[in-house]
């Protein structure tokens, strides 16, 4: 079997570790939901998800219809599958079918569901999702009780799995006042239901920011996604965490993700001449570069250029000249027993350094939750026990 140029390891010990850790915060009786949307945040849906099954996970969200297909596809029997967003009215017969779970925010949604399962004889399975003050999707007040009317008239077709609501940014100290007007706006949408007699399988409202800072906020079920991965939704989170804990050092999250590559050439470069496409990087000194077999195509950022790190040998090798679509070079010059062949780590550890994403995301001047969420599919993932 040919190589790719570069390779993704996976680690299954800080995956039960992150999951141990969130389902602390929250107690015993929410529901864990993974969001495994965008190729599982670029861990890789065919990978990971067994993963998650291996972690004693078995509820997983997606953001479309296409993506609920591909978990379907590697999930076990057992497990069960959200679509939090796009669901064509042409899928629906496949969703309904296949006892997929999905969210209605708009009252079309729920007519068209039932309309497809009184043909399939099947129970539609809807989590309502409200507008509390985000304004992206959600049922306004009279879409919801309009759309609560259908779903009590038929029970037999229709199932009220979920009441939820998506925050407009809680990992974000600044953002609060906001966040608490829609949890109580939410509230007030449970008030409804009581008073219609209707009442939802799971409340939920509660993401990996909520989970860690807010576990009153848990409800029924979280919705988790970055924390999974081993990565803080944000510095403000983390920081209430310790803060809470006073243990300035605990890192309970652990990275799940690993990226690597190889050298694949190595050249001697003389001083004054430039390296690479143009004149972005003059050597100041004679040096000895490695050359890396990926580059922007890959996922690898272009902003990285005469930014960026990679480590050889456990040490720190910066990016010279322009990133390519599919190669870039590194300064070697204080590595000289770095060879052709050696491995590279672009994210992960080597022997006592590390390049974090955050780190990595700090010089692309890209988040967390995108950097990776980019890394191509054609990558090859690989579970580490």
């Amino acid at each position: 079997m040919v190589r790719h140029s570069s390779r993704i390891e996976l680690s299954l010990p800080a995956l039960k570790n992150n999951i141990r850790f969130i389902r602390k915060r929250i107690g015993d009786h929410p529901e864990l939901c993974c969001v495994v949307k965008a190729n599982a945040y670029g861990h890789g849906t065919e990978a990971y998800i067994p993963m998650l099954e291996k972690a004693g996970v078995n509820y997983f969200a997606v953001a479309s219809s296409f993506e609920a297909e591909a978990v379907h596809k590697v999930a076990s029997s057992e497990s069960k599958i959200l679509i939090m967003g796009i669901l064509y009215t042409q899928d629906l017969e496949w969703a309904i079918g296949n006892g997929i779970e999905f969210y209605a925010f708009h009252y079309d949604m729920v007519a068209n569901a039932l309309k497809v399962a009184q043909k399939l004889n099947r129970k539609a399975k809807i989590h309502l999702e409200v507008e509390t003050g985000c304004n992206r999707t959600g049922l306004s007040e009279n879409e919801f009780i309009k759309s609560l009317d259908l779903m009590k008239q038929q029970p037999d077709y229709l199932s009220f799995y979920g009441l939820c609501t998506h925050f407009a940014g809680i990992e974000s100290l600044s953002n609060h006042f906001r966040t608490n007007r829609q949890y109580l706006v939410f509230k007030d949408f449970i008030k409804l239901c009581e008073k219609k007699g209707v009442k939802p399988k799971l409340k939920h409202i509660a993401c990996s920011a909520a989970a860690i800072a807010f576990p009153d906020t848990a409800m029924d079920m979280v919705r988790v996604g970055i924390a999974q991965y081993g990565f803080w939704p944000s510095p403000d989170i983390y920081n209430m965490y310790i803060m809470e804990r006073e243990k300035r050092r605990e890192q309970p999250l652990k990275r799940v993700i690993t990226w690597k590559t190889d050298i694949m050439d190595i050249k001697e470069v003389r001083k004054d001449e430039f390296i690479g496409y143009g004149t972005a990087y003059q050597a100041y000194q004679d040096m000895r570069v490695a050359v890396l077999p990926l580059g922007y195509s890959n996922g690898y950022a272009r902003s990285l250029s005469n930014k960026g790190f990679v480590l050889i040998q456990g040490k720190k090798a910066p990016i010279v000249g322009l990133i390519n679509m599919n190669l870039f070079m590194v300064d070697i010059t204080h590595i000289p027993e770095a060879q052709i062949n050696d491995e590279v780590v672009l994210i992960g550890k080597q022997k006592n350094n590390t390049i974090s994403v955050s780190s990595f995301s700090n010089f692309s001047n890209q988040l967390n939750n995108e950097l990776i969420s980019r890394l191509p599919a054609a990558i090859p993932r690989i579970m580490v026990s």
